[in-house]
Protein backbone atom coordinates (compact mmCIF):
# COMPACT_ATOMS: atom_id res chain seq x y z
CA UNK A 1 0.00 0.00 0.00
CA UNK A 2 1.27 3.38 -1.30
CA UNK A 3 2.22 5.61 1.96
CA UNK A 4 0.56 9.03 2.51
CA UNK A 5 1.21 11.30 5.06
CA UNK A 6 -1.24 15.05 5.02
CA UNK A 7 0.42 18.42 7.03
CA UNK A 8 -1.81 20.57 8.66
CA UNK A 9 -0.26 23.78 9.91
CA UNK A 10 -3.42 25.24 11.29
CA UNK A 11 -5.87 22.58 12.73
CA UNK A 12 -8.88 23.38 14.43
CA UNK A 13 -11.10 21.59 16.68
CA UNK A 14 -14.54 22.44 14.99
CA UNK A 15 -17.72 22.65 17.37
CA UNK A 16 -20.59 22.57 15.36
CA UNK A 17 -24.85 22.92 17.02
CA UNK A 18 -28.13 24.09 15.94
CA UNK A 19 -30.36 26.94 16.77
CA UNK A 20 -34.22 27.16 16.01
CA UNK A 21 -33.54 30.70 14.90
CA UNK A 22 -30.63 33.33 14.92
CA UNK A 23 -31.69 36.28 16.57
CA UNK A 24 -29.42 39.00 17.39
CA UNK A 25 -29.49 40.16 21.31
CA UNK A 26 -31.26 36.81 22.78
CA UNK A 27 -29.92 34.23 24.70
CA UNK A 28 -30.57 31.01 22.28
CA UNK A 29 -30.41 27.27 23.39
CA UNK A 30 -27.91 25.48 21.47
CA UNK A 31 -28.23 21.72 20.69
CA UNK A 32 -25.65 19.33 22.55
CA UNK A 33 -22.42 21.00 20.76
CA UNK A 34 -20.26 18.15 18.41
CA UNK A 35 -16.55 18.08 18.75
CA UNK A 36 -14.44 17.21 15.35
CA UNK A 37 -11.41 17.55 14.54
CA UNK A 38 -10.49 19.88 11.44
CA UNK A 39 -8.04 21.68 9.19
CA UNK A 40 -6.91 20.87 5.68
CA UNK A 41 -4.73 17.89 6.09
CA UNK A 42 -6.70 16.58 9.06
CA UNK A 43 -10.13 16.25 6.95
CA UNK A 44 -7.78 14.43 4.04
CA UNK A 45 -6.38 12.16 6.38
CA UNK A 46 -10.07 11.54 8.16
CA UNK A 47 -11.88 11.12 4.70
CA UNK A 48 -9.33 8.76 3.53
CA UNK A 49 -9.73 6.74 6.50
CA UNK A 50 -13.63 7.04 5.50
CA UNK A 51 -12.71 5.44 2.22
CA UNK A 52 -10.82 2.43 3.25
CA UNK A 53 -7.51 4.24 2.72
CA UNK A 54 -4.25 4.96 5.22
CA UNK A 55 -2.43 8.03 5.99
CA UNK A 56 -0.34 9.25 8.64
CA UNK A 57 -1.83 13.15 9.48
CA UNK A 58 1.11 15.29 10.63
CA UNK A 59 -0.36 18.39 12.73
CA UNK A 60 1.16 21.37 14.48
CA UNK A 61 -1.01 21.19 18.17
CA UNK A 62 -0.48 23.30 21.48
CA UNK A 63 -1.71 23.65 24.59
CA UNK A 64 -5.26 22.30 26.30
CA UNK A 65 -7.02 22.45 22.76
CA UNK A 66 -4.03 20.61 21.10
CA UNK A 67 -4.05 17.82 23.68
CA UNK A 68 -8.19 17.49 22.82
CA UNK A 69 -7.77 17.73 19.59
CA UNK A 70 -5.18 14.38 19.43
CA UNK A 71 -7.56 12.69 21.72
CA UNK A 72 -10.81 13.10 19.30
CA UNK A 73 -8.50 11.89 16.24
CA UNK A 74 -7.57 9.14 18.49
CA UNK A 75 -11.03 8.33 19.11
CA UNK A 76 -11.55 7.83 15.14
CA UNK A 77 -8.51 5.61 15.07
CA UNK A 78 -6.24 7.81 12.97
CA UNK A 79 -2.91 7.76 12.83
CA UNK A 80 -1.48 11.04 14.63
CA UNK A 81 1.58 12.20 14.35
CA UNK A 82 1.32 16.07 16.59
CA UNK A 83 4.27 18.33 16.53
CA UNK A 84 4.94 20.48 19.81
CA UNK A 85 3.82 24.39 19.62
CA UNK A 86 3.83 26.50 22.79
CA UNK A 87 0.10 28.56 21.81
CA UNK A 88 -2.71 26.58 22.00
CA UNK A 89 -4.46 24.91 19.21
CA UNK A 90 -7.74 26.66 17.57
CA UNK A 91 -11.26 26.34 17.78
CA UNK A 92 -13.98 26.94 15.35
CA UNK A 93 -17.50 27.25 16.01
CA UNK A 94 -20.07 25.92 12.83
CA UNK A 95 -24.45 27.27 13.58
CA UNK A 96 -27.02 25.61 11.90
CA UNK A 97 -30.05 27.74 12.02
CA UNK A 98 -32.57 24.97 11.77
CA UNK A 99 -35.68 27.64 11.14
CA UNK A 100 -33.60 29.12 7.62
CA UNK A 101 -31.32 26.05 7.17
CA UNK A 102 -29.10 28.80 7.06
CA UNK A 103 -25.15 27.60 8.18
CA UNK A 104 -22.89 30.24 9.95
CA UNK A 105 -19.08 29.42 9.94
CA UNK A 106 -16.99 31.38 12.79
CA UNK A 107 -13.34 30.62 11.78
CA UNK A 108 -10.70 32.08 14.20
CA UNK A 109 -7.61 33.13 14.03
CA UNK A 110 -4.80 30.16 14.14
CA UNK A 111 -2.16 30.28 16.91
CA UNK A 112 1.26 32.39 16.71
CA UNK A 113 4.16 29.76 15.38
CA UNK A 114 7.83 30.32 16.09
CA UNK A 115 10.45 30.50 13.14
CA UNK A 116 11.67 27.11 15.13
CA UNK A 117 8.25 25.28 15.52
CA UNK A 118 7.79 25.42 11.59
CA UNK A 119 11.38 24.72 10.83
CA UNK A 120 10.92 21.55 12.75
CA UNK A 121 7.93 20.43 10.64
CA UNK A 122 9.79 20.65 8.01
CA UNK A 123 13.03 18.91 9.40
CA UNK A 124 10.66 16.02 10.90
CA UNK A 125 8.96 15.47 7.38
CA UNK A 126 12.69 15.39 5.68
CA UNK A 127 13.34 12.58 7.64
CA UNK A 128 10.68 10.44 6.50
CA UNK A 129 11.16 7.37 4.49
CA UNK A 130 9.04 5.30 1.72
CA UNK A 131 6.43 8.42 0.92
CA UNK A 132 4.68 8.24 -2.15
CA UNK A 133 2.44 11.27 -1.66
CA UNK A 134 2.36 13.87 0.48
CA UNK A 135 -0.39 16.54 0.90
CA UNK A 136 -0.34 19.80 2.20
CA UNK A 137 -3.45 21.17 2.57
CA UNK A 138 -4.83 24.30 4.55
CA UNK A 139 -3.98 28.00 5.43
CA UNK A 140 -0.98 29.18 7.30
CA UNK A 141 -1.03 30.73 10.86
CA UNK A 142 0.36 33.89 11.65
CA UNK A 143 4.35 33.00 11.94
CA UNK A 144 4.71 30.63 9.30
CA UNK A 145 6.20 32.46 6.22
CA UNK A 146 4.25 32.58 2.94
CA UNK A 147 6.59 30.92 1.12
CA UNK A 148 6.45 27.60 3.37
CA UNK A 149 4.74 25.70 1.52
CA UNK A 150 7.43 26.32 -1.20
CA UNK A 151 9.84 24.87 1.13
CA UNK A 152 7.58 22.11 1.82
CA UNK A 153 7.86 21.00 -2.44
CA UNK A 154 11.55 20.93 -1.45
CA UNK A 155 11.03 18.67 1.01
CA UNK A 156 8.82 16.25 -1.32
CA UNK A 157 11.86 16.49 -3.70
CA UNK A 158 14.13 15.20 -0.87
CA UNK A 159 12.40 12.45 0.25
CA UNK A 160 11.17 10.91 -3.42
CA UNK A 161 7.25 12.04 -2.86
CA UNK A 162 4.73 13.79 -4.85
CA UNK A 163 3.27 16.84 -3.61
CA UNK A 164 -0.33 17.49 -3.90
CA UNK A 165 -1.36 21.21 -2.75
CA UNK A 166 -4.15 23.04 -1.42
CA UNK A 167 -4.24 26.24 -0.63
CA UNK A 168 -4.75 29.69 -1.35
CA UNK A 169 -3.12 33.25 -1.95
CA UNK A 170 0.31 34.60 -1.64
CA UNK A 171 0.59 30.64 -0.11
CA UNK A 172 -0.02 28.73 -3.30
CA UNK A 173 1.67 31.21 -5.47
CA UNK A 174 5.08 31.13 -3.56
CA UNK A 175 4.95 27.41 -4.25
CA UNK A 176 4.35 26.53 -7.64
CA UNK A 177 7.22 25.72 -9.87
CA UNK A 178 9.27 24.38 -6.62
CA UNK A 179 8.42 20.88 -7.51
CA UNK A 180 4.30 20.51 -6.84
CA UNK A 181 2.90 17.03 -8.39
CA UNK A 182 -1.09 18.34 -8.40
CA UNK A 183 -2.55 21.77 -7.46
CA UNK A 184 -6.38 22.07 -6.87
CA UNK A 185 -6.86 25.65 -7.18
CA UNK A 186 -10.09 27.68 -7.39
CA UNK A 187 -11.29 29.47 -10.55
CA UNK A 188 -10.45 32.31 -8.47
CA UNK A 189 -7.02 31.21 -7.32
CA UNK A 190 -6.30 30.02 -10.72
CA UNK A 191 -6.82 33.34 -12.62
CA UNK A 192 -4.50 35.16 -9.88
CA UNK A 193 -2.01 32.09 -11.01
CA UNK A 194 -2.39 33.52 -14.54
CA UNK A 195 -2.01 36.96 -13.51
CA UNK A 196 -5.40 38.02 -14.83
CA UNK A 197 -8.16 39.55 -12.73
CA UNK A 198 -10.86 36.88 -13.99
CA UNK A 199 -10.51 33.83 -16.60
CA UNK A 200 -13.43 32.98 -18.17
CA UNK A 201 -14.61 29.16 -18.18
CA UNK A 202 -13.36 29.04 -22.08
CA UNK A 203 -10.00 30.21 -20.59
CA UNK A 204 -9.52 28.11 -17.91
CA UNK A 205 -7.99 25.10 -19.71
CA UNK A 206 -5.10 27.22 -21.56
CA UNK A 207 -4.49 29.17 -18.27
CA UNK A 208 -3.27 25.92 -16.53
CA UNK A 209 -1.56 24.65 -19.42
CA UNK A 210 0.74 27.41 -19.34
CA UNK A 211 1.12 26.98 -16.04
CA UNK A 212 1.96 23.22 -16.44
CA UNK A 213 4.29 23.98 -19.51
CA UNK A 214 6.46 26.49 -17.56
CA UNK A 215 6.80 23.27 -14.68
CA UNK A 216 4.87 24.91 -12.06
CA UNK A 217 2.83 21.85 -11.87
CA UNK A 218 2.12 18.67 -13.27
CA UNK A 219 -1.03 18.33 -12.82
CA UNK A 220 -4.35 20.90 -12.16
CA UNK A 221 -7.15 20.33 -10.99
CA UNK A 222 -10.07 23.43 -11.14
CA UNK A 223 -12.43 23.03 -8.44
CA UNK A 224 -15.78 24.79 -9.90
CA UNK A 225 -17.85 24.03 -7.32
CA UNK A 226 -21.61 23.42 -8.28
CA UNK A 227 -20.10 22.58 -11.76
CA UNK A 228 -17.55 20.17 -10.54
CA UNK A 229 -13.77 20.29 -11.62
CA UNK A 230 -11.42 20.62 -14.61
CA UNK A 231 -8.58 18.21 -15.42
CA UNK A 232 -5.52 19.51 -16.79
CA UNK A 233 -2.25 18.15 -17.78
CA UNK A 234 0.39 18.03 -20.37
CA UNK A 235 -1.74 14.94 -22.31
CA UNK A 236 -5.86 14.91 -21.00
CA UNK A 237 -8.31 18.21 -20.49
CA UNK A 238 -11.29 17.13 -19.21
CA UNK A 239 -14.32 18.68 -17.22
CA UNK A 240 -16.25 16.37 -15.09
CA UNK A 241 -19.48 17.75 -13.72
CA UNK A 242 -21.11 16.86 -10.49
CA UNK A 243 -24.48 15.87 -9.52
CA UNK A 244 -27.10 17.61 -7.72
CA UNK A 245 -27.77 16.59 -4.64
CA UNK A 246 -29.51 17.80 -1.42
CA UNK A 247 -26.89 20.02 0.46
CA UNK A 248 -26.34 19.64 3.93
CA UNK A 249 -22.98 21.45 4.84
CA UNK A 250 -20.38 22.15 2.48
CA UNK A 251 -17.46 21.77 5.15
CA UNK A 252 -14.74 19.22 4.53
CA UNK A 253 -16.29 19.19 0.69
CA UNK A 254 -13.11 20.11 -0.57
CA UNK A 255 -10.63 18.41 1.35
CA UNK A 256 -12.90 15.29 0.83
CA UNK A 257 -12.39 15.93 -2.97
CA UNK A 258 -8.51 16.02 -2.12
CA UNK A 259 -8.38 12.22 -0.24
CA UNK A 260 -10.41 10.82 -3.05
CA UNK A 261 -7.89 11.90 -5.53
CA UNK A 262 -5.08 11.50 -3.59
CA UNK A 263 -6.55 7.52 -3.12
CA UNK A 264 -7.33 6.68 -6.38
CA UNK A 265 -3.51 8.27 -7.87
CA UNK A 266 -2.57 5.50 -5.12
CA UNK A 267 -4.27 3.37 -6.43
CA UNK A 268 -2.61 3.46 -10.30
CA UNK A 269 -6.53 5.14 -11.91
CA UNK A 270 -6.10 7.27 -14.66
CA UNK A 271 -6.28 10.88 -14.66
CA UNK A 272 -10.01 11.47 -15.33
CA UNK A 273 -11.61 8.83 -13.34
CA UNK A 274 -9.35 10.16 -10.48
CA UNK A 275 -10.84 13.20 -10.81
CA UNK A 276 -14.44 11.69 -11.37
CA UNK A 277 -13.60 9.81 -8.11
CA UNK A 278 -12.79 13.07 -6.09
CA UNK A 279 -15.65 14.76 -7.27
CA UNK A 280 -17.79 12.34 -5.83
CA UNK A 281 -16.37 12.12 -3.12
CA UNK A 282 -16.78 16.02 -2.49
CA UNK A 283 -20.12 16.10 -3.56
CA UNK A 284 -20.72 12.94 -1.02
CA UNK A 285 -19.58 15.24 1.69
CA UNK A 286 -22.04 18.08 0.77
CA UNK A 287 -24.93 15.51 1.88
CA UNK A 288 -23.89 15.24 5.19
CA UNK A 289 -24.12 17.77 8.14
CA UNK A 290 -21.50 19.70 10.15
CA UNK A 291 -18.01 18.21 9.40
CA UNK A 292 -18.54 14.59 8.85
CA UNK A 293 -17.02 14.61 5.37
CA UNK A 294 -17.97 12.25 2.42
CA UNK A 295 -19.67 8.50 3.77
CA UNK A 296 -18.28 5.91 1.29
CA UNK A 297 -21.67 4.57 0.12
CA UNK A 298 -22.61 7.89 -1.07
CA UNK A 299 -19.60 8.27 -2.75
CA UNK A 300 -19.79 5.06 -4.55
CA UNK A 301 -23.44 5.84 -5.46
CA UNK A 302 -22.17 9.03 -6.99
CA UNK A 303 -18.88 7.70 -8.85
CA UNK A 304 -21.15 5.09 -10.96
CA UNK A 305 -23.16 7.99 -11.90
CA UNK A 306 -20.74 11.06 -12.63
Amino acid sequence: MPRIITLTLNPAIDKSTTVPGLLAEHKMRCTPPKFEPGGGGINVTRALRKLGGESTAFYLAGGYSGQFFTELLQREGVNAQPLPIAQPTRENLIVVDTATNQQYRFGMDGPQVSEPEWQHALDVLSQQTAVDFLVGSGSLPPGVPTDFYGKLANVAQIIGAKLILDTSGEALRQAVGKGVYLLKPNLRELSALAGVEELELDEIDDAALEIIRRGDSQIIVVSLGAQGALLVSEDVVEHVKALTVKKRSTVGAGDSMVAGMTLALSWGWPLPDVVRYGVACGTAATMNAGTELCRPQDVERLFRKV
